[in-house]
């Protein structure tokens, strides 16, 4: 009897040990949300009592960011843990997954994106890497995508074990990785919902973004993407509700971030921080303590390398992220980060960017274009046709006219301690120009090192990395 004791002692301590090396990650994720709008972050205009119920058990990171500020390219570097410009996937909708799903066909340019002359293609780059879900899965995971797919490649059939589908999970007998995606918060909200009932009150509106003039318009559109914000709190309060009543909250990660910066005009597809800094949390299981820098500089491709070292999974070297928790948790912080865009659907452009813990540098490779694109799909936004009127008429101050800016500077340095927004361009100041020639040369020295694809014209990089060739 000792020896049947001690047998299955063992048994239960392995499966102890098997449990708590592959803990259950749930991501809850929203779009297209800037790091200030949030309330865990110093937003005194919104209450979102469900996330910061959350937030309060949460490590609160300070320096998360989308490596692009648009959905796809951005999703393409969670899912493969790569800088999408390394991996043919840094322009704004190259393809459409789900319309790929439905129908085994890429998807069509629509009118405006023809002038381009390139079909939609899947990068065969992209596809050669395995994603982490896959391999989630390959070590015993269920893994389940709730809604989202828009990689901007084909991505492998092994890599969720439920997609778009609802999963009971009382029933899931695997460690759990899920994603839930709320897109209530997305850019198309802002003009569909515009005339629904506000919860915030556009008068009381204590902060006006420095980049907008305060105006009757701008109150009422930052209210409208609050009102969006409560419905999503609203939402994510029943998806925990779901989570404790099975169990799965309390021993879970819970990732909760944005996609990349906010729905405004400025934002989103803007190399700025409000178009790239976003906010972030992780809720560790209950009792589990991790010693974590939260003022690390932080990007999306370290989400890839950080779920497979909560794991206790190996991670490939090809993975260009780093793990900021768990098992292999990166002893050094990066001492640059790296930010970039490309063609925002059908307005071609090529912009880098690096930053330090202080400073941060631009590099507008087309300076004849403003940082404003004409980007058709934007223009149904009631606050964007407003600006570009203002502007139009020289209504605007000097500070909320200079994403209009043309040509665009063809190089910007900021002080983000000083000055967050990124009103006041220091590259032409010569107290400076030391750290505009060292992050310079960080950037160089990335490219070269990422093999830079945006470097290739589209039209010759399509020939060569399309999966329809």
């Amino acid at each position: 009897m000792k020896k049947v004791f001690l047998i299955l002692s063992s048994f239960y301590l392995i499966i102890s040990c098997n449990k708590e090396l592959k803990p259950n990650i749930v991501w809850i994720t929203i779009e297209d949300q800037s790091q200030y709008l949030l309330p865990f972050n110093g937003n005194d205009d919104i209450k979102l009592p469900n996330l910061q119920k959350i937030a309060e058990e949460s490590l609160i990171f300070n320096n998360m960011y989308a490596p692009y500020p648009v959905c796809a390219p951005a999703r393409s570097s969670i899912i493969t843990g790569m800088y999408p410009n390394s991996i043919g996937t840094h322009n704004m909708r190259t393809m459409t997954y789900d319309s790929y799903i439905r129908t085994g066909e890429l998807g069509e340019r629509n009118e405006n994106e023809k002038v381009l002359g390139i079909p939609k293609y899947s990068s065969k780059l992209a596809e050669s890497i395995k994603t982490f879900p896959q391999i989630l899965r390959e070590n015993g995971y269920h893994t389940h995508n709730q809604s989202k797919g828009d990689y901007n490649f084909i991505i492998n059939d092994s890599t969720w074990t439920s997609y778009r589908s609802e999963i009971d999970l009382n029933e899931v007998n695997k460690p759990l990785f899920a994603v839930y995606n709320f897109d209530i918060t997305h850019e198309s909200r802002m003009w569909s919902r515009d005339k629904e009932k506000l919860i915030v009150n556009p008068n009381e509106i204590k902060f006006i973004p420095p980049v907008f003039p305060d105006d009757s318009i701008v109150r009422h559109s930052l209210a409208v993407n609050y009102s969006n914000l409560f419905e999503m709190d609203r939402q994510v309060g029943e998806l925990i509700k779901n989570l404790k009543s099975s169990g799965i909250y309390e021993d879970s990660y819970i990732f909760f971030y944005s996609d990349h910066g906010g729905p405004f005009p400025r934002h989103k597809r803007a190399i700025y921080e409000t178009g790239t800094k976003v906010p972030f949390f992780v809720k560790l299981p209950k009792g589990k303590k991790e010693k974590i820098d939260k003022n690390q500089l932080l990007s999306f491709i370290d989400f890839a390398p950080t779920v497979l070292s909560i794991a206790g999974i190996d991670i490939p070297s090809e993975y260009q992220g780093i793990p900021f928790m768990g098992k292999y948790s990166s002893k050094k912080n990066r001492e640059h980060l790296f930010t970039s865009s490309d063609r925002f659907d059908e307005n071609p452009d090529r912009i880098r960017a690096v930053r330090d813990i202080k400073f941060k540098y631009i590099r507008n490779y087309f300076p004849e274009n403003s940082h404003a694109l004409d980007v058709d799909y934007r223009t149904q936004m009631a606050l964007m046709r407003h600006l570009t009127s203002l502007h139009l008429q020289n209504k605007l101050s000097e500070n909320h006219n200079f994403w209009f800016r043309v040509p665009k500077f063809a190089e910007e340095l900021y002080d983000l301690e000083n000055d967050p927004f990124e009103l006041n361009n220091l590259s032409n100041n010569s107290l400076y120009h030391d750290k505009l020639k060292e992050l310079s040369a960080a950037l160089d020295s990335w490219i070269d090192e990422i093999d830079d694809l945006g470097r290739i014209p589209e039209k010759e990089l399509y020939k060569m990395i399309s999966s329809e060739n």
